[in-house]
């Protein structure tokens, strides 16, 4: 599916479709849906190891993530807008399971999986009209499993 759906989303369904864009992109290893959830100076929080810009975020994140196999859970989106209408707050709770690349339908596999909070601040992109991701901090609250399996590309 294409960044922008038609029909239009409502504001919160558009702001939750920014964290979705992510999480989906990862999962797919779609570069360009990913990208399309963030600003160009996002910054990226993974328990306190922060990357800033898109570029650091592909190094650190995308690069790494994208060539496993995983699927992101995305549940109990709480959503904040700004009396402005182009900035907004969101939480969520997430839960992660990882495998190394090729290897989730193998059986015996080694995996990794994470609950996660996200607390995201977005903004409304003027060009595209997408809500975009400016600050994305995950707190990991839980994972079992082979740690791994994160560098097993």
């Amino acid at each position: 599916l294409p960044a922008i759906l038609t029909p239009a989303l409502s504001s919160r369904g558009a702001i939750a479709d920014a964290i979705y864009r992510c999480v989906l992109g990862l999962d797919t290893n779609d570069s360009a849906l990913f990208d399309s959830a963030f600003t160009s100076t996002a910054t990226l929080s993974i328990n306190d190891k922060i990357s800033s810009g898109l570029p650091a975020i592909h190094t650190d994140c995308f690069d790494v993530i994208s060539k496993l196999d995983t699927t992101h859970y995305v549940t109990n989106i709480r959503i904040n807008i700004a009396d402005s209408g182009v900035k907004a707050v969101a939480t969520a709770s997430v839960i992660a399971q990882h495998y190394g690349s090729g290897k989730g339908l193998q059986p015996n596999q080694p995996r990794l999986l994470a609950g996660a909070l996200y607390y995201v601040d977005l903004v409304k992109d003027d060009s595209s009209e997408l809500w975009k991701i400016e600050t994305f901090k995950m707190t990991r609250s839980w994972a079992e499993g082979d740690w791994g399996v994160m560098s097993a590309n």
